[in-house]
């Protein structure tokens, strides 16, 4: 398992293109929200927040969505079609280390991108969160979730070329239902992204910010639900073999 952990980390650290732009995306986001709304103002909109207080942690919500279930279903997909999947299946390393490796590597970049989109927060007069703990929760809860239904996406998909437009094809209309690039102020709209995956991350990443914010138990329950499915359905149905043409 240390092994495979400290391989998904030199993999990734030793692709600058990638380490770059995994983490520059989120900050550009940021900044260009904290140019455009600032750190005052707009708290109508907001639901009593401004704009910053607000895109802080939602846009920290979407880097660990991307860093999840994005790229661990593209990851799955690309590695099943090389014939690398079906290889690590054949070694003595036990799909469970190889899972717990994915996942490690997923949190700790989850965790930069929150620490670095925080950071940039601040810097436009966001007040860190006064719940750590909260953070820290919903971090690995979401991270957990996340890789769980990107593993569970990356199943039901036929080759690698496929797999950026099926990720991309589930994951905006959840970003943008659930309020991560603007609020929601229709009920019906936030009832529907009540009950996906996306806006209970968003909201128990939003309560720390706030005054009276901590443990969002219902919003967790809702996250940790879907993270089941996800791997039910990767259990069900992964593959360690390319699908034949």
């Amino acid at each position: 398992m240390l092994h495979q952990i400290r391989y998904e980390q030199l993999s990734f650290w030793r692709n600058p293109q990638a380490v770059i732009f995994t983490f520059l995306l989120p900050i550009v986001v940021v900044l260009i929200f904290g140019a455009v709304f600032g750190a005052e103002g707009e708290e109508e909109f907001f639901f009593g927040l401004s704009g910053m207080q607000y895109y802080t942690p939602t846009i920290a919500a979407v880097s660990v969505l991307g860093a999840c279930y994005a790229q661990l279903a593209i990851v799955l997909s690309q590695r099943r079609q090389t014939g690398m999947l079906k290889h690590l299946h054949a070694t003595p390393l036990p799909p469970s280390a190889y899972f717990v490796g994915l996942l490690f590597h997923c949190v700790l970049v989850s965790l930069i991108d929150v620490v670095l989109v925080i950071s940039v927060g601040s810097l436009y007069g966001v007040e860190l969160p006064t719940h750590w703990a909260a953070i820290g929760l919903t971090l690995l809860l979401g991270a957990a979730s996340f890789c769980a239904l990107g593993a569970g996406v990356s199943s039901v998909i036929s080759n690698a070329e496929a797999a950026p437009a099926v990720v991309q094809f589930i994951q905006f209309p959840l970003v943008f239902v659930s309020g991560s690039y603007f609020p929601i102020h229709s009920g019906v709209l936030n009832t529907i992204a009540g009950v996906l995956p996306v806006k209970p991350f968003n909201d128990a990443m939003l309560a720390p910010f706030t005054q009276n914010g901590s443990f969002q138990w219902k919003e967790l329950g809702i996250l940790a639900a879907w993270g089941v499915v996800g791997a039910v359905v990767a259990v069900r149905r992964f593959r360690w073999d390319p699908r034949p043409e």
